[in-house]
Order: C-alpha cells, then sequence, then structure tokens
C-alpha cells in the first residue's frame, strides 16, 4: 500500500523541505497570510521595510529577525500614533 509521501519526487532534497526558502531578511508571504495578532487573534500588516509585523487593534509591532517573525506579545513593542 503506498501513502501520498511514498512517492518518487525527483527534485532536489533542498527543495523539498516544509519551510520555503527566501532571501535573508524577508517573510514567506504564505506565512504571512496564516499568521494573526496573538493577542487580538486579528490581521496584521507587514512592514517590509522596516520588518515589523502591525497589529493595529493591539497597537503591537512585532519585529522581524533573520526572516522569523516573533510573535511574542512581550518582544513587541508599542505602535507609536
Amino acid at each position: 500500500m503506498t501513502t501520498p509521501t511514498d512517492h518518487d519526487d525527483s527534485r532536489p532534497a533542498e527543495s523539498r523541505t516544509a519551510v520555503p526558502q527566501t532571501r535573508p531578511g524577508t517573510v514567506d508571504p504564505r506565512l504571512l497570510e496564516v499568521l494573526v495578532c496573538p493577542v487580538t487573534k486579528g490581521p496584521l500588516d507587514y512592514d517590509a521595510e522596516a520588518g515589523e509585523l502591525i497589529s493595529r487593534a493591539a497597537k503591537l509591532v512585532y519585529p522581524i529577525r533573520e526572516g522569523i517573525p516573533i510573535m511574542l506579545p512581550e518582544e513587541a513593542r508599542p505602535l507609536a500614533d
């Protein structure tokens, strides 16, 4: 019996990883689509230039370090109005 993972995949191993490869300092757009604010569970705005995710509802700004969003409220800074 075969399962969906038993198929022959001729792609190189590095292109079959679960996490898509992105340029350093960038965030995978698919990840940005599913991330929500951990405080409000609401949407986030991505500021690519500043490397931050903004929760307007919580008035918090979450940092992105080395392409990884840090979604901990204690790591966020207050959003300046």
